[in-house]
């Protein structure tokens, strides 16, 4: 689907959208490709083929990151394809994929890919919507028998499923879970609009998830039943893209599905409609946990229009109608008293039988009429009155710089981009053009564009909000009720009000920081081959050029401070940090930014984490000097506007009314106070504590860092190395003498561990049978790379075993799993950790089969198989780990401030092949005893919890 069409706030829309759909012409046979009746000149580089019996596929070589491919199946199947009885059928028959074949026994899919490097869930993996199935394995290695592993268990999938009962009935179990877990108020409100918008159509009746009722009546032979009449060659698409000859690929996949016999489609049930005439309705939704947001919504017929050089242009026209809109509403909600915390207007497909236009807008709790008056304001002037060219220029330049960005790195794009295309191809038959000749085809257009051919697109498109569909959303009822909604938008719409011109902002101010910078060392260290430079001013930078990403470059900044700011007395201090940017700059507001920077590849912002303050950005070549004003300019001369302080103000009522609104979100509110003994940094603080907090304040306590804290930057990727040399020279470099070192902050670092341990209580205010078992051991730090490694090693065994527990065997849960973190930050401080989202029914049983996870790691050695399945996929992640830029700025950014840290990267590989089954036991023994854990019990109130 075309991404302006996704509203930026359209969670109304939000599961239709991801249900894309192939277009159907109405007359005569449907092509095999969507190019093949369309002007628009297809990728040449990918490789479309179909088998005799109608399965196609589309091949494509990819090396980036090299050695390794991506292996997708979409069946053309979802839940809109189930009858009444059948609701959540195409999900479950997703998990029974996973549970037994004609030459795969249950259970041993998953530990057939483990062995081969893959991790469940990161690598392996599928999905169901409304209208797609996308089963998925992202393959670590480009050797032909893995390929060929592959293709086998994606033939298994589609042609011999197996459906024990037995297997059926364990799965159910985490099919219902899956269900358990996304209950709460979120879907309820979610039920309830779709429901309120949508009252003819079928798909809000037929989410994927399903429901209880019909999972619980589902039997194996009526699953088998559904994937026989669905699973068909003619509804099946398999992509690979990778590091393999195109050659290669074809063969194999013809070996293994040319015999799948060919059988008919069967046509979809009736999807209901999407009614034009329906408006001048409210409804009104209520939940404590709801923030307040107002939309008003028309429908209109769907429009037919394939994807041709002319709808292209067509849709280049509305997508800027729609930015312009948006961006005079994101304009009001940075202002000083904004009548709104955000607001958006745009047009979204609702599958092929309608569209709906909204405005969306979300508020303060009781701001809703002076929000929802403004930005109803906005939307009406807007199509009453037009656009204007420096409001069209503006949208022209982001989407030339995306369009030139796109041209220039279009030889290394990595395989999600490149599968992302094919199945936009094949679910909403959108051509797979170069970006070359994207490019192209908007700079001949471009020229031609003005306010008013802009305006007549988007009204093409545009559903009239004419006596509109309100929905009111939030914790109380609107004053007035239906009939004061219904006049704001009436009173607003119809206000002659002045468009208000923005006028266009000065200069960009920040590219002069002084006398360039002097180098006074300039090194290349051995292992990785990491230039290492120090300015005269102690400065640091660390370049790495590397072809990985052409046309790109990453930028880190790490600056001293972070969280050591933070203490006991004052453990908010860098609390705002990350609202910082929202403050803008001396010298330009956040908003005059955003103009200034238009059709430029730079990020703004700056975080607060561990001991030091950072920010990261992705650029070009070209935006690389720009990109180091702009970070320079936020750490010498931050605006402190109070825009920021109201934005970050906004959201604190919104955060504290959800504090314990769902297990998860209690929990991760919780467990810090719960594993620190309430230590100030470590726990939540009263609502009034942040309700407090201004610009102020966060400048008292970070303006001393940001002015002389020691500074360490990282480029890599697609660089000129002298000429970013003398770009930090001129920003970072020409700034005043910095402290050399990072501070040690010895006192600081110390974090302790909860001294009280057994069994914890939290309680949550969502569903009543929603709950989660969590146990958590105190470890250490990562400053013992051995330990370190044997611990993270001792975590995907942990996982596995928990898996095979409580997911597959007890089927009480969707994703159990463990995890160990050791801190580099907090001297000694780590954790060990295994958890469980459960039925409240199931939390003996989950408690029991955890407890019996970590007594049998401790009892005896790993069994060889499940030590196997945990490292290969430990290995491959090593051995691709340099194969991003990503990967390499992650080595580079303190490469001269923490050097043991590209030792230690040098030498995990063969730490990791190392570890025995008796290491993983000693190491279980150190840490897991039973008498050393805090086990977490996350229960509803109300609920009764165990003694111990």
């Amino acid at each position: 689907m075309i991404l302006r069409r996704l509203l930026p706030l359209a969670a109304a829309l939000s599961l239709a959208a991801c249900a894309a759909q192939p277009a159907q012409l109405a007359s005569a046979p449907k092509p095999t490709w969507a190019f093949q009746k369309s002007d628009l000149p297809p990728d040449p580089a990918y490789r479309y083929g179909q088998l005799p019996n109608g399965m196609r596929f589309i091949i494509r070589k990819n090396a980036t990151p090299a050695g390794t491919a991506q292996v997708r199946m979409d069946v053309a199947t979802g839940s809109l394809d189930e009858t009444q009885a059948e609701r959540g059928f195409a999900h479950f028959v997703e998990h029974m994929a996973f549970n037994g074949s004609t030459h795969v026994p249950e259970g041993e899919m998953v530990k057939l890919l483990e062995r081969n490097g893959l991790s469940f869930g990161a690598d392996t993996n599928a999905q169901t919507s409304f209208e797609q199935t996308l089963y998925m394995l992202d393959l670590p290695r480009n050797d032909a028998k893995l390929l060929d592993t592959a293709l086998m268990l994606m033939r298994e999938t589609a042609s011999e499923l197996s459906f024990d009962p037995e297997a059926v009935a364990r799965e159910r179990g985490v099919v219902l879970s899956e269900l358990r877990d996304g209950q709460g108020w979120s879907r309820t409100n979610l039920e309830d609009q779709l429901a309120f918008f949508y009252p003819a159509a079928t798909y809000p009746k037929r989410l994927p998830i399903g429901t209880v009722e019909t999972l619980n009546a589902a039997t194996a032979d009526a699953l088998k039943a559904f994937w026989a009449r669905e699973y068909v060659p003619s509804k099946t698409t398999l992509i690979v893209v990778g590091d393999f000859e195109p050659d290669a690929v074809e063969q194999a996949i013809r070996a293994r599905f040319t015999d799948w016999q060919a059988s008919p489609e069967t046509p979809r049930p009736d999807q209901g409609k999407v009614d034009p005439r329906q408006k001048a309705r409210v409804d009104i939704h209520l939940d404590p946990s709801l923030s307040e947001r107002v939309t008003a919504s028309r429908h209109g017929p769907w429009l037919d229009e394939p994807d041709t050089i002319a709808n292209r242009r067509r849709n280049l026209l509305r997508q800027i109608g729609y930015g312009v809109v948006n961006r005079r509403l994101a304009r009001l909600s940075r202002a000083i008293d904004p009548p709104f915390r955000g607001a958006g207007f745009g047009t979204s497909e609702v599958f092929k039988i309608g569209r709906t236009t909204n405005v969306i807008v979300d508020t303060v709790d009781g701001g809703w009429q002076r929000g929802f008056a403004a930005a109803a304001g906005v939307y009406a002037r807007a199509l009453a009155s037009g656009f204007t060219q420096p409001e069209i220029d503006e949208q022209l330049a982001d989407i030339r710089t995306g369009l030139e960005n796109a041209a220039a790195g279009a030889d290394t794009r990595p395989h999600g981009a490149l599968v992302g295309a094919a199945l936009a191809l094949i679910r909403d038959e959108q051509v797979p053009t170069t970006p070359q000749s994207g490019l192209a085809r908007f700079n001949q257009f471009a020229p031609t564009i003005t306010p008013k051919t802009v305006m007549a697109a988007l009204k093409e498109e545009a559903v009239p909000l004419k006596d509109p569909l309100i929905r009111f959303q939030g914790r109380a009822a609107p004053k007035g009720g239906e009939q004061a909604l219904r006049q704001t938008w009436a009173k607003a719409t119809r206000a002659k009000a002045p468009a208000g011109e923005v006028p266009a902002p000065i200069p960009f101010a920040y590219t002069d920081f002084g006398p360039a910078g002097t180098v006074v060392s300039d090194v290349t260290e051995a292992l990785y081959g990491i230039r290492q430079i120090r300015f005269a001013n102690n400065v640091r930078l660390n370049l790495k050029r590397t072809d990985l990403a052409r046309d790109r470059i990453d930028v880190r900044l790490n600056l001293d401070g972070g969280e050591m700011l933070d203490t006991r007395d004052n453990p908010l201090a860098t609390e705002m940090t990350g609202v910082l940017a929202r403050g803008g700059l001396g010298k330009h507001s956040e908003d005059d930014l955003q103009t200034l920077l238009a059709g430029r590849s730079v990020a703004f912002g700056l975080g607060a984490a561990g001991d030091t303050f950072s920010a990261d950005a992705t650029t070009t070549p070209r935006d690389l000097t720009l990109q180091l004003q702009l970070m320079a300019a936020l750490l010498t001369d931050p605006g402190y506007r109070p825009e920021g302080e109201v934005l970050y103000r906004q959201n604190i009522a919104n955060f504290f009314a959800r504090l314990r609104s769902s297990p998860g979100a209690a929990l991760s509110n919780s467990i810090g106070g719960i594993l620190s003994d309430n230590d100030p940094r470590f726990t939540l603080q009263p609502q009034e504590a942040y309700a407090a907090l201004g610009y102020g304040k966060l400048k008292q306590a970070i303006s001393d860092r940001l002015a002389h804290g020691a500074l360490e930057i990282s480029i890599v990727g697609d660089i000129d190395e002298a000429a970013a040399i003398d770009a930090v020279a001129r920003t970072f470099g020409a700034l005043p003498s910095r402290e050399p070192v990072f501070r040690p902050y010895a006192a600081e670092r110390q974090r302790s561990f909860t001294a009280k341990r057994g069994l914890q209580v939290i309680r949550h205010t969502g569903e009543a049978n929603q709950a989660i078992v969590r146990t958590t051991w105190p470890t250490r730090d990562d400053r013992d790379p051995e330990e370190a490694m044997a611990l993270s090693l001792l975590a995907e065994v942990a996982e596995i075993e928990v898996l095979d527990s409580v997911r597959e065997k007890l089927g009480k849960a969707y994703s159990p799993g463990a995890s160990s973190a050791l801190s580099r930050v907090w001297t000694g401080y780590g954790t060990f950790t295994m958890s469980a989202s459960v039925d409240l029914a199931d939390v003996a049983a989950t408690r029991a089969a955890l407890e019996e996870t970590a007594r049998t790691l401790i009892a005896g050695p790993v069994d060889a198989d499940v030590l196997q399945r945990a490292r290969a996929p430990m290995l491959e992640r090593i051995d691709n780990s340099l194969k991003t830029n990503g990967g390499w700025s992650a080595l580079a950014e303190r490469a001269q401030t923490q050097p043991d840290r590209l030792a230690r990267a040098k030498s995990a590989r063969a730490r990791l092949e190392k570890l025995t089954a008796a290491d993983l036991q000693a190491i279980a023994r150190r840490y897991l005893a039973p008498e050393k854990a805090v086990q977490v019990l996350v229960l509803p109130e109300g609920a009764s919890a165990p003694e111990r």
